[in-house]
């Protein structure tokens, strides 16, 4: 992960938490960052420095990636969490924040909750064809937590999914210690416990958990927009198959010769996936090249 590396765990109206070897230090940043419109985010790998009797952030490492809402950099994984049920998921949803994440360089990973209220296979066969992790969870039982644990090693990760599905129990469920020390953070803060929507880190499972209190799920409004000439490789079963269509240039939209189109007819490629991929590359294609 950030290996011995300092990293932002927290962080409220310019004053931070920064994790070291020698534990949580409480900084601030340096003017600069200001100056240039740079604002430090959890999950940012740190520079440190002294400056008479307070620890300042001198300079943040070149990141991997950035999500603006919720506010956090580094992003290894975004777990995807959808119910069976109540509320009935969104393929086109679950497909535009996976496509986020692929293009972003994250990994998603797909959690399946409330499988006691309905059969969770049909949704998570179109995942598994994808090539993406998915996984089957139940808080209350324990179901599928130590195959989530097992995948947060060495990772930083962020937890997205609409009201309703059970995010906050799940993370509830990995995070025992998540009440006590959002308490203790707050009062050094000296602010309430609810006057705050900003992500923390916990450790868990040998990696990095991003609490995102207050965002259901990504922005995606407000998520750096994919252009369609790229949205193929945010489809790992689409990117898989380029170069192969007949015409250089294919849009995988019903061009003759179309290997998409192919690997669709004999369904290796679930027609919810490609239905949002149409979706978006129409999306992508109205989309004005100076928004």
């Amino acid at each position: 992960m950030f290996g011995t590396t300092p990293y932002i765990a927290k962080g409220v109206g310019g004053f931070y938490y920064v994790q070291t070897p020698e534990g949580l230090l409480a900084c601030r940043a340096k003017g600069i960052f200001r100056k240039r419109r740079i604002t430090p985010l959890a999950g940012d790998r740190v520079v440190l420095e002294r400056e008479g009797d307070t620890n300042v952030i001198a300079q943040i490492l070149e990141r991997k990636n950035m999500f603006v809402r919720p506010p956090v950099a580094n992003v290894d994984q975004l777990f995807i969490v959808a119910s069976t049920v109540q509320p009935v998921p969104s393929t086109l949803v679950i497909d535009k924040l996976s496509a986020i994440a692929v293009d972003r360089g994250a990994q998603p990973v797909l959690v399946i909750t409330k499988s006691d209220l309905d059969d969770e296979r049909a949704l998570a066969s179109h995942y598994e064809t994808a090539g993406f992790p998915v996984i089957v969870a139940d808080a209350r039982t324990g179901r599928g937590l130590a195959q989530v644990r097992a995948l947060l090693a060495g990772k930083l990760s962020v937890f997205c999914g609409n009201s309703g599905v059970g995010k906050s129990t799940l993370l509830s469920a990995l995070l025992p210690q998540h009440t006590l020390e959002t308490g203790e953070i707050s009062k050094k803060l000296g602010r309430g416990r609810h006057t705050t929507r900003e992500v923390t880190l916990y450790e868990c499972g040998g990696g990095l958990v991003a609490d995102t209190p207050g965002f259901a799920s990504l922005d995606m409004d407000r998520a750096a927009p994919i252009p369609k000439e790229n949205l193929q490789f945010a489809f790992p079963e689409i990117a898989r198959l380029f170069g192969r269509c007949k015409f250089t240039g294919c849009s995988h939209t019903g061009e003759k010769g179309c290997a998409v189109c192919e690997a669709l007819a004999r369904g290796e490629i679930a027609p919810s996936r490609y239905e949002s991929y149409l979706a978006l590359y129409e999306e992508a294609k109205q989309r004005k090249e100076w928004e």
